[in-house]
């Protein structure tokens, strides 16, 4: 039986190189509103560079922490305000990029009736006439809901609605509950309303939810800085473009 060929041979064999293609890994950290667009584009920067990519992804205020904190991520993409990531020094400041913007939007189950979104007033008069609103839940880091819970203050309708709010753990959740007939409208980015069964019916008024960028950033303690910087360049390029367009986001700033 011929003997098996082990690690340390091989790196003895190509003197280091099975060293080297370890590190080409790139690891990223990104809110759950941009997971669609990462996860379709990954596979086309992968057969392009030869690297590899481990995503993880999270909540909005929750990958923040974690980015400030210093966890060990190459590439970081993170939503304003971000001043705690900056104050870190856990990214290279003058990497930011922007990627793409996404809006905090309503849905409805399918066949169901579209409310009226047009207006600020009228985003009050059809969250006050509802029976049921799902979101996701603010308190677990949830951007979209803390966007929401901002919005119900401005309308000043916040304690009218408390008993008609069901809170979700994510975007995807509080879809299913529509989807479902658990809630009657439902409230979170864009980009997750993927849930069979359920009908858009558009973006809140720029002036009532203004859309919530996402920024990425080389980490300062990128184990392949040249890696993580072409991964970013490929996420922020026209190339990747179409992928942040088919989740309803919009490219760029």
């Amino acid at each position: 039986m011929r003997p098996s060929v082990t690690a340390a041979a091989i790196v003895l064999t190509f003197g280091g190189s099975y060293t080297a293609l370890a590190q080409t890994e790139i690891t990223l950290i990104a809110p759950g509103g941009i997971r669609a667009s990462i996860e379709q584009l990954i596979p086309g920067f992968e057969q392009k560079t030869g690297y590899k990519v481990k995503a993880t992804f999270g909540s909005g205020l929750g990958t923040k922490a974690q980015v400030a904190k210093g966890e060990p991520f190459d590439l970081p993409i993170v939503q304003p305000p971000y001043a705690e990531v900056l104050a870190s020094g856990n990214v290279v400041a003058s990497s930011a990029k922007p990627l793409a913007t996404i809006a905090l939007g309503v849905a409805v189950k399918q066949g169901a009736a579209k409310p009226n979104l047009s207006t600020a007033d009228a985003v009050k008069k059809t969250l006050l006439a509802a029976k049921s609103v799902s979101y996701p839940d603010a308190k677990i880091g949830a951007a979209a809901g803390v966007t929401f819970e901002a919005v119900l203050k401005k309308l000043g309708i916040a304690d009218q609605m408390e008993p008609k709010l069901k809170r979700a753990q994510g975007g995807a959740a509080a879809m299913q509950m529509v989807a479902k007939g658990e809630a009657e409208i439902g409230l979170t980015f864009l980009s997750e309303m993927d849930e069979p069964g359920l009908e858009i019916v558009g973006p809140l008024p720029k002036d009532l939810a203004p859309p919530t960028a996402l920024v990425g950033f080389v980490s300062a303690h990128a184990k392949d800085p040249k890696a993580t910087q072409a991964l970013l360049d490929y996420l922020s390029s026209p190339e990747a473009a179409p992928a942040y367009k088919a989740q309803h986001m919009q490219p760029g700033k």
